[in-house]
């Protein structure tokens, strides 16, 4: 655009000169006609239009300013004596809190920093961040998140995140940088911008031949148009300055800016109401790829279930292992202590619970394998073992709830061993170590699984010795989610590493009609390009380590705020709250931002459709003609136009749970186990991926084999992979 301005100013300038040096060398009896009042006319107008546009413009990075508002500047730091005594208070800037510091917070002051709770109670508005308006209630051992208020209770915090690394800092950077990247639709624009400014010189200079030759062949159309037009102004002056009027005004109207402002406004607008609503956007392109999705893959634990789940059972073997509870819980907990899965630390702390300690044994050797299980070796228990205490046994027979028990009293076996050799997971990963699940066991399994629980066996150096029962739940917005996603016309399938049953079964409880079980997750990658070969624009939802791949493969990776931290990062959107309707909001988001930018674009277009022919005369014989004055005025216009449609964009609200509800009422029910499609693996087809067993760990110095008890009741089984649901 300043290209256009200079050239229209310049020659406005150069002509107005070079007509006033020839009527002074000729000594003309009137002033000649000039343009010297054109170029600061056009300043004018485009430095108007420009401080409204900025104007304008800084109203779509509003959200971006108040997010940085939030960030406090100042904490106090304490320092505790015993029973958490405040022994010294200091007042010092933000900066200068360090991970570890303990601060102290007031009712109605700012949390400088993201931290743990560890003395009082309060509530805490976390609504500018997290989009949630209700507060949230904060005690021992809750997080807060800087920016957030505190309410009415003063608080003790131990910081966790300072300074950049803390979520607000996150969020604000994450969406400085969307709002300075480039949307593809942009592409459309350059493009177009690349050929508009030669295209426009070239409808310049044929604008001014056209009307040089009009002017001669026929005067009296210029005469008619010309205005202030008197007998002593020359034929040939008003002609040639028609002409250049009509050229100069062409460069004057023409606006690329207009075009170049249709998809970074609407940008900006998008990802900082994103941000509102507590869904930050990593910039245009998944901003805009969103509204295309046309299958939605969610992964099941901690994304359709709370990702907390609990143990519901424990079923100790006592016919193959004649092994005492306390040994097992022991053992397994020490093990599982060392895992990041949610299974795996639900397992962890049942464990302690039980035992009635927070501090187990040692674990070395530790190796997971995801899809499978893990191994490793446990020593340093003796002291838990040697407590002598009335133990708990579920019996081979026992029912799932755990009403069935026994009461034994254990006494220490006096050459009790110093380490064991641990495997824990699902049957493939027990089978692959040579063992055999009796069909009693594979019964008892197959139950908890027919529920939506996992199972899981444990083995304790060579013998298959207990079975575990996972429960975890639902959460009250997934089958909501998923119902308005399928009434968008988006399928929803679901991607686990669990048993067809449990998958089957909490399928059945969200209305999903598709599920791929038993899949690795190193081939939920290939999955997603399996779909996206066949025409898809495919979104995975998940909040894992193990789904940061297919995060990043797919066409736009949703991670869950509450997720691992290489899950987020893999992502292109992030949903702050642990919320599925967020996933339906994103998609709407992204549906209206588009939606905005084809508007600006069309705006863009007409104005220059139009401008253009009115400003090179075409509209003449109906009376309208334009002054280069007139034409930047436009320009100006145009701009600004397009920069408060995207401001429209701050209109958007996020539909509530209610009216999801309202939409939905009468339409949701649960779906019967025929009507859900179960794929296996990659296609369909049972499969036995080669995965590494114990002993290719052990040839690899990872830890010692383990053998089967010889002697042991054998049983073949249909034996089918319980999950990464398990081990990461």
């Amino acid at each position: 655009m300043d290209v256009l301005i200079v050239l229209a100013t310049s020659i406005a300038y150069i002509y107005s000169c070079v007509v006033l040096i020839v009527a002074m060398a000729e000594r003309a009896s009137q002033s000649p006609v000039t343009f010297f009042d054109t170029p600061p006319m056009l300043f004018v107008f485009i430095a108007l239009g420009r401080w409204l546009e900025h104007v304008a413009k800084s109203k779509t990075s509003e959200a971006l300013a108040k997010l940085m508002s939030l960030q406090a500047t100042d904490a106090t730091v304490v320092t505790l004596g015993p029973g958490h005594s405040i022994i010294s208070e200091e007042q010092v800037v933000v900066e200068l809190v360090q991970r570890g510091d303990i601060v102290k917070v007031v009712p109605g002051g700012k949390f400088p920093v993201d931290g743990k709770v560890i003395e009082g109670s309060s509530m805490a508005d976390e609504s500018l961040i997290t989009g949630e308006p209700m507060p949230v209630s904060k005690k021992v051992g809750s997080l807060v998140i800087a920016g957030s208020i505190n309410a009415h209770g003063a608080l003790l915090v131990e910081a966790t995140h300072v300074g950049a690394d803390t979520t607000l800092s996150q969020i604000v950077k994450l969406v400085e940088e969307a709002q300075t990247s480039k949307a593809p639709i942009q592409q459309f624009a350059d493009r177009l911008s690349g050929y508009f400014v030669p295209f426009i010189v070239i409808v310049s200079v044929l604008t001014l031949v056209a009307w040089l030759v009009v002017g001669f062949v026929d005067f009296d159309i210029v005469k008619a148009n010309f205005p202030g037009y008197n007998q002593n102004i020359s034929k040939a002056e008003v002609i040639v300055r028609f002409a250049f009027q009509a050229s100069i005004t062409v460069l004057s109207i023409a606006c690329p800016c207009s075009l170049g402002l249709a998809t970074p406004t609407a940008v900006m607008v998008g990802t900082g109401v994103g941000a509102q609503n507590g869904i930050l956007i990593k910039g245009g392109e998944p901003l805009e790829m969103a509204h295309k999705i046309g299958v939605v893959m969610f992964d099941k634990t901690g994304t359709i279930t709370h990702g907390v789940p609990r143990v519901t059972r424990v079923l100790v073997l006592w016919e193959m292992a004649r092994m005492p509870l306390r040994k097992i819980l022991v053992v397994v907990g020490t093990a599982e202590a060392s895992s990041e899965h949610p299974l795996g630390m639900a397992v962890a702390k049942h464990c302690k619970e039980e035992l009635g300690c927070d501090v187990l044994g040692y674990c070395q050797d530790f190796q997971a394998v995801p899809g499978c299980g893990i191994s490793c070796r446990v020593s340093n228990v003796e002291h838990l073992l040697q407590q002598q205490s009335e133990e708990r046994f579920l019996l081979p027979g026992a029912t799932t709830d755990e009403s069935s028990l026994l009461s034994v009293a254990e006494a220490p076996s006096a050459g009790e061993r110093n380490s064991y050799s641990v495997l824990i997971g699902n049957r493939e990963w027990m089978r692959r170590n040579g063992h055999h699940i009796g069909a009693d066991v594979d019964a008892a399994m197959s139950s908890h699984e027919s529920k939506g629980q996992t199972a899981i066996l444990v083995a304790i150096d060579g013998v298959l010795c207990a079975m575990l029962a996972i429960a975890d739940t639902v959460k009250a917005e997934s089958a909501l989610a998923v119902h308005t996603l399928g009434s968008m016309g988006i399928e929803v399938v679901m991607i686990t590493g669990d048993n067809r049953r449990t998958a089957k079964a909490i399928a059945a409880q969200v209305g999903i009609r598709k599920v791929f079980a038993e899949v690795l997750p190193s081939h939920k990658v290939a999955k997603v390009q399996e779909l996206q070969e066949q025409g898809f624009r495919v979104a995975m939802v998940g909040d894992g380590v193990n789904d940061s791949p297919a995060l990043a493969r797919a066409d736009v990776g949703i991670a869950i705020g509450t997720g691992t931290d290489v899950a987020i990062e893999a992502a292109d959107i992030v949903l702050i709250r642990n919320d599925l309707l967020d996933v339906v909001a994103s998609i709407e988001l992204s549906k209206k931002t588009v939606r905005r930018i084809r508007i600006n674009f069309v705006f863009a277009l007409i104005y220059n459709l139009l401008g253009i022919p009115i400003a090179a005369g075409v509209f003449m014989p109906v009376g309208l003609v334009l002054q280069p004055w007139m034409g930047s005025a436009a320009m100006a216009a145009s701009s600004v136009s397009v920069v408060l449609s995207s401001l429209l964009l701050r209109l958007y609200k996020k539909t509530s749970a209610e009216k999801y509800e309202g939409r939905a009422r009468g339409q949701m029910s649960s779906l019967r186990s025929s009507q859900i499609s179960t794929h296996l693996g990659l296609d369909g087809r049972r499969r036995s991926p080669a995965l590494p067993t114990r002993a290719q760990l052990e040839q690899r110095g990872q830890g010692p084999s383990i053998k089967p008890v010889q002697g042991q009741n054998r049983h073949s089984l249909r034996d089918h992979p319980t999950d990464k649901d398990f081990v990461v």
